[in-house]
């Protein structure tokens, strides 16, 4: 049963991000992911100019005047949202956590995908698939994976990226936009990410905090390993100390996007602190620009 608190955060997300697609959103996302081709519309008499490889003759030949086909974008596509709800989404230290994040964002691309007409599904994933809801069309569908994602409660801490791919190209026969929202807190999902890849049109999203480079210095300090539980101390107090962790996360991102990159694979980074919706619309323009090369 939904609470009243979050059936406001549901209303919250609704309201921000429906603005958000369609202020901005929708339309870039419609240049930038295209439908599965051109469909037959209907026929029209023939113009100055018209390309002669569309005259419909049959019609021309029963109406004495040379008529053309006009086609329209078939536009259905299905999205799939991967959404990692493991335990290391349960960070932030500035607007919002993590987890919140990938909620907002949810919405945003959920949204602009049913004002183009397209289906929505989602895979809420930790070290495994924890829930699987079927692409549907409809803002009461995405309404539901909205609330989906807020209420839900993961059985699971880990993250494993591999798993949710490897089901994404199980349930998912034709090929798909897929957008896959984690930290990357995790190792070893190269293959699977090829794989994806090769058959679907795959962008991760890659969600962020700044503490998560930028440690304070408060002295002696205890951190827990969210999704294993293992605790260490750390002298924050160090200079070097604080300097070395940040070299090793800073060496984590960059292997990320080296691997992205090798891949031939668009990515996005959004941080808690920011507002993500000009980013992403960043990433869909350069993305659009490069396409029309």
């Amino acid at each position: 049963m939904l609470t009243h608190e979050l059936i406001k955060k549901i209303r919250k997300i609704e309201i921000t991000t429906n603005r958000a697609v369609d202020d901005v959103l929708a339309g870039q996302y419609h240049s930038v992911f295209k439908g599965r081709g051109m469909a037959f519309d209907e026929v029209r008499p023939y113009q100055p100019g018209d390309d002669i490889r569309v005259i419909d003759w049959n019609v021309t030949a029963r109406m004495n005047d040379p008529y053309v086909k006009q086609f329209i974008e078939e536009r259905e596509l299905t999205v799939m949202l991967l959404v990692d709800v493991s335990g290391s989404l349960e960070f932030g230290t500035k607007v919002r956590l993590k987890s919140e994040m990938a909620a907002e964002i949810t919405g945003l691309l959920a949204f602009s995908a049913i004002k183009n007409n397209d289906r929505v599904g989602l895979v809420m994933f930790t070290d495994r698939v924890e829930r699987f809801i079927p692409p549907k069309k409809g803002s009461k569908h995405v309404l539901r994976v909205i609330s989906e994602i807020l209420s839900f409660t993961p059985e699971h801490k880990k993250t494993g990226i591999s798993s949710a791919l490897e089901f994404l190209s199980r349930v998912t026969k034709r090929k798909s936009v897929a957008f896959l929202l984690s930290d990357f807190q995790t190792k070893d999902y190269e293959p699977a990410l090829k794989v994806a890849n090769r058959k679907h049109d795959l962008v991760p999203i890659v969600l962020r905090d700044p503490m998560e480079r930028a440690l304070p210095n408060v002295g002696l300090a205890s951190f827990v390993d969210a999704e294993t539980g293992q605790s260490i101390i750390f002298d924050t107090a160090s200079r070097a100390a604080r300097k070395a962790f940040t070299k090793a996360v800073d060496k984590h991102w960059e292997d990320q996007r080296k691997l992205f990159k090798r891949l031939k694979i668009d990515s996005v980074e959004l941080s808690t602190s920011d507002d993500f919706v000009r980013p992403l619309v960043l990433f869909f323009k350069r993305r659009a620009a490069r396409m029309v090369r």
